[in-house]
């Protein structure tokens, strides 16, 4: 590979996510006038927006964790500051773009590789987020469920109405996870690599970037709400877990998206559906659009540096 083609791989690498980020924004927003997004937004408190944009840069900055937690498992030694920043990066455009397991995925190559990390331990750390994930999805969604007096609406074409059954399922599922976890010792071996199971400790310590995670996550939607309602955070934290869930386990039509159906059909009656969708597309810009454009700012100063490092 030469050399020019070499140095040409980051800048269409940025144009790319660039291009699919674009359109992953004006796909969201082309439903909705630009008008009633902004006057919504004009109408939410001042503090709120600002509490709410502060507890973005606390989530996102917790969501590091995953990526930290995976370098202690994969046993590999990297400068905190670059973890953080690819992380950032792959979450930001992931959670936007859709797609994360693929975006992702590249993202991470693609830094950490530059980095000095083997294709093997990537792969190694890229299982690990994944599986964390999950496993904090299950443990988290499971109390939840099983402490959550929410039924599931009928739109949801579940065998079951209550959401009772669901924490049961999934807190098995964790409970083999551990088993397995503790029972597996023996490691795969890639020549000089080697893949082990995540200790305990760690899945541990993941559940629990995972339980703050959601939190914040939702704690920024609850800001974003209508200032009138007298939905309770932790009535509605039940909600947005079990949105956030159902939309990983169901195929649920329509175009809002699975998580938006949810939370419109689970809200309160003291909320109208008008009111709770502004929420949501406020939701959507704070949370997932600027944290997108910040990463994507990102991308394009370390590319910038990297190329003049090198003339």
């Amino acid at each position: 590979m030469s050399k020019k083609i070499r140095q040409l791989i980051p800048i269409v690498f940025v144009l790319i996510l660039f291009s699919v980020s674009i359109i992953a924004i004006v796909s969201e927003l082309k439903k909705y006038s630009i008008e009633s997004v902004w006057l919504y937004l004009q109408n939410i408190p001042r503090w709120h927006k600002i509490t709410a944009l502060l507890m973005t840069i606390l989530g996102y900055g917790l969501m590091t964790g995953y990526d930290l937690l995976g370098f202690a498992h994969i046993q590999q030694k990297l400068a905190p500051l670059k973890i953080a920043f690819t992380a950032f990066i792959s979450y930001a455009v992931g959670n936007t773009v859709g797609f994360t397991a693929f975006s992702g995925t590249a993202i991470r190559y693609r830094y950490y590789g530059l980095w000095g990390i083997s294709k093997i331990k990537i792969a190694e750390l890229i299982v690990f987020t994944h599986l964390t994930f999950w496993l904090g999805l299950f443990s988290v969604s499971g109390i939840v469920c099983l402490l959550d007096p929410l039924t599931l609406p009928a739109v949801i074409k579940l065998p079951f109405k209550s959401i009772h059954p669901l924490g049961f399922i999934f807190l098995f599922l964790v409970l083999i996870y551990f088993i397995v976890s503790v029972t597996i010792k023996h490691s795969l071996k890639f020549g000089e690599d080697e893949i082990t199971f995540p200790k305990p400790v760690i899945s541990f310590a993941s559940i629990l970037v995972t339980a703050f995670d959601w939190g914040i996550a939702a704690s920024v939607l609850y800001l974003l709400l209508p200032v009138d309602t007298h939905l309770s955070f932790i009535g509605f934290f039940g909600i947005y877990i079990v949105a956030l869930t159902t939309g990983f386990i169901s195929n649920v039509p329509g175009g809002l998206g699975v998580f938006e159906t949810v939370i419109l059909y689970l809200r309160p009656e003291s909320v109208s559906a008008a009111d709770m969708l502004g929420g949501l597309i406020a939701y959507r810009i704070v949370y997932f659009f600027v944290p997108l454009i910040v990463a994507l700012l990102l991308i394009i100063i370390q590319t910038w540096n990297s190329k003049h490092s090198h003339l």
